[in-house]
């Protein structure tokens, strides 16, 4: 502890915590409820059932971190709480599952002054999370120790409640230094090894070295790095700044290693966050978490660090599960001011692209390519694809084979007035694309310019109305500056042929027959008009970032069309039934689109691999799987 200066989803978990009375036994004590010893024991029960171990999803891309500050006056001399602490722990236990909770860190000062009988209560409290296997971390705060030493310090009532002994059966502990004061911890999330260093109020220059060499030996491991001292604030809302003892920590042990990516801190209060670049150019983000001159010494306030891998963000909360715990008519005022902290250095967001992040040392290995024969699977009618030995950015040929060995082979079409360079060879690709090349189209509207492919006059393709069932498939990604006025209503994939020429008599009788087309609004969507209906059936996608690669599905099984964006089915898939697709006998068009029997629109971006089968492919069977 350092005073530096001073400093929902709430009713929802109260009502959790109420229903599994993770409250504790303690807590109704101190309200002065009337607890039987049957009620206690099935509390007890409660809190404590499941299967020994703990047992994360250690492949999913969401996980929690815990994190404990200060809870040093809950354990000061004669007056001893633990109630709000193991409150905290009964939560996590039993959110274990939902949350998918991997580690809980200790911040230090976990008693006010060091003594034997400080430690015992809330050595005893930790219990509960030893007997149900949930890993977690501990080190020495200046409360803990003698504040003037450094880990060479030797026996300490600490040590012998929290030292490496204790440690002993747990999956996660994977050391200490000679003097036991310094420990690490891993664990594995996000189908990866993550790792948790746990420094001494004071780490020696053995003690920094110990950790250095603890990361050298884990080379591909994030790092989350946890020491009593490191950043400050004045006041609540300021930057966090690094102390003089922090400054050092950083340029003897933080600055050099990249793996460090997230550094946590109690001590001081009030919290407070910022971010520094390390030697790699790298953020590592600095955070302090201490609420002990809050009411009730924090109320066992815990921090959550939720890792969502897929979104590249981790959402913050912090809360007392111990007053959300108690009956709402019961907590007096000041109680219901500490429930949850919702200061923006409390709650907030913080977006960290983790492979970008994380290249220096554990670099995501791309996706080789795969062979063109793999991807000619039963079905396929048309497989395009543009790999091979072109130079990026050189003009691209005037013929594209169609590798199915169908003889859907693609001819160039210039607009007249573009240049060669309207249509080009690109190294760019989807990471999941099988073939690791695109074409570059430079199309625009007005005035028309670009150049597009299209099928040849013999192709099998032109006539196909693909009566039970379709898939088709395409690779794509707008660039920055596409505009919707110039390239909106632009066509990945269409057909010559124009409604009202396939006898149509419902819907627009000057638009094609067939088109994946991209909305003003960047929504793909896929316009057809089917063998067995007058007018269209139209499916619809969501807006696409611009300057990201995207995969597009589109699946017939007969009856009902399915729109997929990157393997995931669309909200506005219409349940009508759509038996084939109609034709007039004309060519396809890649990247080119038909209106009121003329080109009206030819793509702005890149297309990756195409491929049409003649039947309804199951997501696994996409090319992006």
């Amino acid at each position: 502890m350092q005073h530096h200066s001073s400093g929902s989803s709430a009713s929802s978990r109260r009502s959790f915590l109420r229903a599994t009375g993770l409250a504790g036994v303690g807590t109704a004590a101190a309200m002065g409820l009337t607890v039987t010893p049957a009620a206690a024991s099935e509390a007890a029960a409660s809190s404590e059932a499941g299967t020994a171990g703990w047992r994360p999803d250690t492949d999913s891309p969401r996980f929690t971190v815990a994190v404990m500050p200060d809870t040093q006056y809950l354990f000061d001399d004669t007056s001893i709480r633990p109630e709000p602490v193991e409150a905290s722990f009964r939560y996590l236990l039993d959110r274990g599952r939902e949350d998918n909770i991997v580690f809980l860190a200790h911040l230090g000062d976990l008693t006010q002054n060091g003594l034997k009988h400080e430690f015992e209560p809330i050595g005893k409290a930790f219990e509960l999370l030893d007997r149900r296997g949930l890993p977690y971390s501990v080190l020495a705060g200046n409360h803990d120790i003698d504040s003037s030493t450094d880990d060479q310090r030797g026996a300490t009532p600490y040590l012998d409640a929290f030292g490496p002994r204790r440690f002993r059966r747990s999956r996660s502990f994977g050391g200490a230094s000679p003097d036991g004061y310094n420990t690490f911890h891993t664990f594995r999330a996000a189908g990866r090894e993550w790792l948790v260093l746990a420094l001494d109020w004071r780490p020696s220059a053995a003690g920094i070295a110990w950790a250095a060499d603890v990361i050298r030996r884990h080379p591909t491991a994030p790092v989350i790095l946890t020491v009593h001292e490191l950043i400050y604030a004045d006041t609540y809302g300021e930057e966090g700044r690094f102390s003089d003892f922090g400054a050092q920590v950083w340029d003897r042990l933080v600055a050099g290693n990249d793996q460090i990516f997230l550094a946590l801190n109690g001590h001081y209060w009030p919290p407070a966050r910022t971010t520094r670049k390390n030697a790699a150019g790298n953020d590592v983000h600095a955070h302090i978490a201490n609420y002990q001159n809050r009411y009730y010494g924090g109320a066992g306030m815990i921090r959550l660090y939720r890792f969502d891998l897929s979104r590249n963000t981790i959402d913050v909360e912090t809360f007392s599960p111990w007053l959300l715990g108690q009956d709402d008519g019961r907590l007096n005022a000041l109680e219901r001011l500490e429930i949850e902290q919702t200061g923006p250095q409390d709650s907030f967001s913080v977006a960290i692209d983790f492979d970008r992040r994380f290249a220096g040392f554990a670099p995501v290995v791309p996706r080789p390519s795969r062979p063109a024969p793999s991807m000619v699977i039963p079905g396929t009618v048309a497989y395009w694809r543009f790999d091979g030995a072109h130079e990026d950015g050189s003009p691209a040929a005037d013929t594209v084979a169609d590798l199915s060995g169908r003889g859907n082979d693609l001819t160039k079409v210039t607009v007249q007035g573009s240049p060669a360079t309207a249509l080009t060879w690109s190294a760019q690709h989807h990471p999941d694309q099988p073939g690791h090349g695109s074409l570059c189209f430079g199309g625009a509207k007005s005035p028309l310019r670009g150049a597009y492919l299209q099928t040849v006059p013999t192709a099998p393709i032109n006539t196909a109305t693909f009566p039970t069932g379709y898939t088709v498939e395409a690779f794509v990604k707008l660039p920055a500056d596409w505009d919707p006025g110039q390239n909106g209503w632009a066509a990945l994939l269409s057909r010559w042929g124009l409604s009202r020429e396939a006898g149509k008599t419902q819907g627009d009788p000057d638009e094609p027959v067939a088109t994946l087309s991209l909305s003003p609004g960047r929504e793909p969507q896929w316009a057809v008009y089917p063998v067995n209906l007058q007018g269209p059936v139209t499916n619809w996608g969501h807006e696409l970032p611009l300057d990201t690669w995207w995969h597009v599905a589109v699946v017939n099984d007969g009856r009902h069309t399915t729109m997929y964006v990157d393997g995931c089915p669309v909200a506005r898939n219409p349940a009508t039934k759509a038996v084939g697709l109609s034709t007039v006998g004309q060519p396809w068009l890649l990247g080119g689109y038909e209106y009121g029997g003329k080109l009206d629109q030819v793509l702005h971006g890149w297309v990756g691999d195409v491929r049409i089968v003649d039947r309804a492919l199951p997501v696994e069977q996409f090319m992006n799987a």
